[in-house]
């Protein structure tokens, strides 16, 4: 399985896709530090709000095998710096969270578009409430042929 790193803004369901991936139980807790797990590394959401941090994000993402992008559809603004992808030398997804929220089509259509500006591919629409779009992030991880992508 490939080793995923989490980077989104603060609340945008990073932590909670985490579980949902690792089968635990859903429960609220603030990412204070970079958490390494076998399989994935969470980011605080205050990495991305600040620029200072972005050096923090580009060592920790040598440890990583699939960046990843996550945005919830939620949020309004373009939080990623566009083409914020040519930081990392790792191939970067995107992740649209929450989707279970979405008011319209044209949300997400919208909560997408930046992403894609962000520079992310393969964008996976999910919902850790629901489960929805979780297995495909799964298999996606567990695809050998992408390891080397």
């Amino acid at each position: 399985m490939k080793k995923i790193m989490m980077i989104g803004p603060i609340e945008s369901g990073k932590t909670t896709l985490c579980q949902r991936i690792k089968g635990e139980v859903l429960s609220y807790s603030k990412t204070q530090a970079i958490q390494f797990d076998p399989g994935m590394i969470d980011t605080p959401g205050e990495f991305l709000h600040h620029r200072r941090y972005y050096n923090a994000l580009q060592v920790t993402s040598v440890e990583a095998d699939i960046i990843a992008f996550i945005s919830s559809v939620s949020e309004r603004e373009q939080t990623f710096p566009p083409m914020f992808n040519s930081y990392f030398s790792k191939p970067v997804i995107g992740i649209l969270t929450k989707i279970d929220l979405a008011t319209s089509s044209k949300v997400l259509e919208e909560a997408e578009k930046r992403l894609e500006i962000a520079g992310a591919e393969n964008i996976f629409k999910v919902s850790a409430y629901t489960n929805e779009g979780v297995e495909e992030i799964v298999k996606y991880l567990q695809d050998d042929e992408l390891k080397d992508s």
